[in-house]
This record gives C-alpha cells, sequence and structure tokens, in this order.
C-alpha cells in the first residue's frame, strides 16, 4: 500500500513540497466517491431495515438523531457528539448499541468502528435483523 502511495506522488527534485500527479489525483477522486456513494447506500439501507426513513442517512446532524434512535440511546446525547473527545466514547458506546440491536457482537461493533465501509454493507445487506434491545 505504502509503495502504491509513493508511486502516487511525484516529487520536484528542486523542491521540498510533494504533489500527486493529475492522474492519481483522480484515482483518488474517483475511489473516494465510490466510498461515499457505497456508505450513503449502506446507511440507507440500515435506517429502512430498522423502519426509519431511508433519507435520514443523508441529513447531517439529523442522521445522528436517527441512528441513536435505533440504537436505543436518548436523543439529548446528540449534544454529547460536540464535545470533543466525549464524542468519540459516545459513538463507541453507540457503535455497540447498533451493533446489538441488530443481533451482532462486539466484534461487529468494532469492524463498525474501524472498518465503516465493511461493516455497514454487511449490515445492510446481509442476514441481520433489526431486533430493538432495553438499554
Amino acid at each position: 500500500m505504502l509503495n502504491f502511495l509513493a508511486l502516487m506522488l511525484q516529487a520536484d527534485p528542486d523542491s521540498t513540497v510533494t504533489t500527486m500527479s493529475p492522474a492519481a489525483t483522480t484515482a483518488f477522486v474517483v475511489i473516494w466517491l465510490a466510498v461515499v456513494v457505497l456508505m450513503i447506500a449502506a446507511m440507507w439501507k440500515v435506517f429502512e431495515k430498522a423502519g426509519e426513513p431511508g433519507w435520514a442517512a443523508i441529513v447531517p446532524i439529523y442522521n445522528f438523531l436517527v441512528l441513536l434512535k435505533i440504537s436505543g440511546k436518548p436523543m439529548w446525547w446528540i449534544i454529547l457528539f460536540f464535545i470533543p473527545f466525549v464524542n468519540l466514547v459516545v459513538a463507541i458506546v453507540m457503535l455497540f448499541a447498533l451493533a446489538r440491536n441488530f443481533g451482532k457482537g462486539g466484534g461487529f461493533a468494532l469492524g463498525l468502528l474501524l472498518l465503516p465501509p465493511i461493516f455497514y454493507p454487511l449490515l445492510a445487506w446481509g442476514d441481520a435483523r433489526y431486533q430493538p434491545q432495553a438499554s
């Protein structure tokens, strides 16, 4: 992976600044857009599985409110997302509750945290069913 990144970078021998070639920039943007579209589609499907409107996945802040609802956490937790470092803890707790409500365990929740482009599609199009648990 590092070799690929090194090949994408072109350095001017007389400059201390390293820039990406136009082809590498285009490739990066295309891959980034593909991941964004995949994540929107996966979140849309996860929301629909939980009985919420899919379009909520593309509305900033409201999508966190819906995730809190699906996770079974109180809505006032949205305030905690605006506090640095606290938001990390809240997000981790919310992801563990989300995984639990879809019948998945702690390992899957860690996957949602560390590798969302892989685990959200698994949650969306896999065999997981939404079964809310008491918090």
